[in-house]
């Protein structure tokens, strides 16, 4: 069979299908695993064994939907949904299956702020029941992410450290998932060990501000590292803090300590850091943490997120206890 899976953006919830490439490739070996995905985010599958061919979405281009309908896929695994693959599938002609988004659920949870009304699950449980009609199952092996064979580290004091560094990963898709830089500065004027900034060019001047906090020990790499640079900085680090962004799920494939930081956003929507089963992460509880305002009864304000708070407060952020994330950032670093 050939296969089409559709997951279009972004960088987060692409390392999220991985399991659903190696489940498929490994339970079915003889099928043919395509992939549709923007550009932008092309390079997230570029070494990933489990591919036969990427394909890149270009709705602005007449020929596109007729040379992807020449490929005659046998069945479509659309791990988007949204009403642009709902168009392309019906164009494609296919059989196919979508995974379940949850939009009511997310709504409801998010209006009337009652956790127990999402399922207990990740999202990658629900990528991986779209399997399900081709006999597919978990394997439990967690989260992948292939750097290039001969990948040399990037050019930065971190990367000859070792693994004794911190990586945070103060970037995020909106500002109300971002923590901001003075909670930042007050946690890493205390912390003694050398840390690694990641983030994109437009968090470049929000890290020089925070490194100002160090004594010497902070290194601002926001907007200088390629996506595989950063994934190389992740892999080898002894800790990971991060907001609730893509370089958290990266961490997770590399199976690394995380302190996930969660503003308007909770974990309860499914985008956990998401463990192998078969590995120390998901059985010891000091391998992953969430910092997050518990008691905030505006929380979650949005599914996805905001450019600034609704309220003005922005409590979710600033109301993180910056001295627990000492002690657990601490402890944790002692732990590896």
């Amino acid at each position: 069979m050939k296969l089409l899976v559709i997951r279009l953006s972004s960088i987060g919830d692409i390392v999220l299908t991985s399991p659903v490439l190696r489940c498929i490739k490994q339970q079915k070996p003889d099928y043919r695993v395509h992939y549709l995905i923007k550009p932008a985010f092309s390079a997230l599958l570029e070494h990933c064994p489990h591919i036969d061919r990427v394909h890149l979405y270009n709705d602005k281009d007449s020929g596109f939907i007729e040379a992807l309908a020449a490929q005659k896929f046998d069945y479509i695994i659309d791990l988007h949904h949204n009403l642009r693959t709902q168009r392309l599938k019906w164009r494609l002609k296919a059989p196919s299956t979508s995974f379940k988004k949850l939009n009511m659920e997310k709504w409801l949870y998010v209006q009337l702020k009652k956790p127990e009304l999402m399922p207990n699950t990740s999202i990658v449980n629900r990528y991986i029941d779209t399997l399900a009609p081709l006999g597919i199952t978990d394997d439990g092996d967690g989260l992948e992410y292939y750097l290039p064979a001969n990948m040399q580290p990037p050019p930065l004091p971190g990367s000859g450290l070792g693994n004794n560094y911190l990586v945070a990963s103060i970037g995020g898709s909106l500002a109300t998932k971002q923590l901001p830089a003075d909670q930042w500065k007050l946690f890493l004027s205390q912390f003694p060990y050398p840390t690694v900034l990641i983030g994109g060019k437009e968090d470049f001047e929000m890290g020089e501000e925070i490194k100002g906090a160090g004594n010497g020990n902070i290194w601002n790499a926001c907007g200088k590292l390629s996506l595989h640079e950063s994934a190389y900085m992740l892999k080898n680090a002894r800790l990971v803090i991060s907001n609730d962004t893509g370089m958290m799920h990266i961490a997770a494939a590399f199976n690394k300590p995380i302190i996930s930081l969660w503003g308007n956003t909770t974990p309860q929507m499914g985008m956990y850091p998401y463990y192998d089963k078969n590995k120390p992460a998901y059985t010891q509880p000091n391998h992953s943490f969430y910092m997050e305002n518990v008691g905030l009864s505006c929380r979650p304000c949005s599914k996805i997120g905001f450019k600034e708070c609704p309220k003005g407060h922005f409590a979710c952020m600033k109301g993180l206890d910056m001295q627990q994330l000492l002690q657990k950032a601490l402890m944790m670093w002692d732990c590896v």
